[in-house]
């Protein structure tokens, strides 16, 4: 048990998927689980462990924005042993050729500050996911016939962005989507010898101004929880 998570120890499998929103883990591990449980309730941010084929696997929520994800990040790693942990939650497309409902494999993440700036203060350290989990994920995306992208993401420190300065730089640099998570998973992994990925499903888009409905949404996620799990057990 650790400040933020309350599960016990053996209760957090060594592979976690890590949406943003508690009632999405809730959902995915009802979903794709079996025999799921829930291993954390502590401040509302649910955690269930169950297994899929026959392998051990945690959804646990992570909350909005790098700060929130570093606090779960770094006790699942520290505390509970974490080893692999991919990301999966929704994005704003870029870029034109990135649609509603395809999914982006980040390969690497630019920010403009994480909560490990402090450490590196002058270095601009390049946070990129682990290139076994990136390459698995690519390849169950074409297994199952999802549209998927794989290039570098944007995570933000806010979510109503003023800066359409930017935004136009990383348009213009073949930035293909912008979150508030990645930048962060991928530095605390580098920092303790882990495996990440993000996975996320683009339900909004910066350029066309579409969005995905909500009804739509549900399907379009489970291709992205699919891909997770396909990736993490390759």
């Amino acid at each position: 048990m650790t400040i933020h998570i309350g599960a016990k120890t053996g209760e957090i499998a060594q592979t976690v998927l890590m949406p943003g929103d508690p009632h999405r883990a809730k959902w995915a591990a009802e979903t794709f689980l079996t025999d799921a449980a829930c291993v954390n309730q502590v401040r509302g941010m649910l955690g269930f462990t169950g297994t899929w084929n026959g392998h051990r696997v945690t959804i646990q929520g992570s909350g909005m924005g790098m700060p929130s994800l570093s606090i779960y990040a770094n006790e699942l790693i520290r505390d509970y042993g974490a080893r692999t942990l991919i990301r999966i939650g929704s994005c704003g497309a870029m870029q034109e050729a990135v649609k509603l409902r395809d999914v982006i494999l980040a390969m690497a993440a630019s920010t403009l500050s994480t909560p490990s700036r402090g450490i590196f203060r002058e270095l601009n350290f390049a946070p990129c996911a682990d290139y076994g989990l990136l390459r698995a994920a690519a390849d169950a995306a074409v297994d199952l016939g999802v549209g998927a992208h794989v290039g570098g993401i944007y995570s933000s420190d806010v979510f109503y962005d003023e800066r359409p300065d930017l935004t136009e730089q990383m348009e213009r640099h073949g930035i293909l989507g912008v979150e508030m998570e990645t930048a962060e998973l991928y530095t605390l992994a580098a920092r303790y010898g882990c495996r990440a990925l993000a996975v996320l499903t683009v339900s909004d888009h910066l350029k066309t101004h579409e969005a995905l409905p909500a009804e739509d949404r549900e399907r379009s996620f489970g291709d992205m929880v699919d891909i997770a799990l396909r990736a993490a057990f390759a």
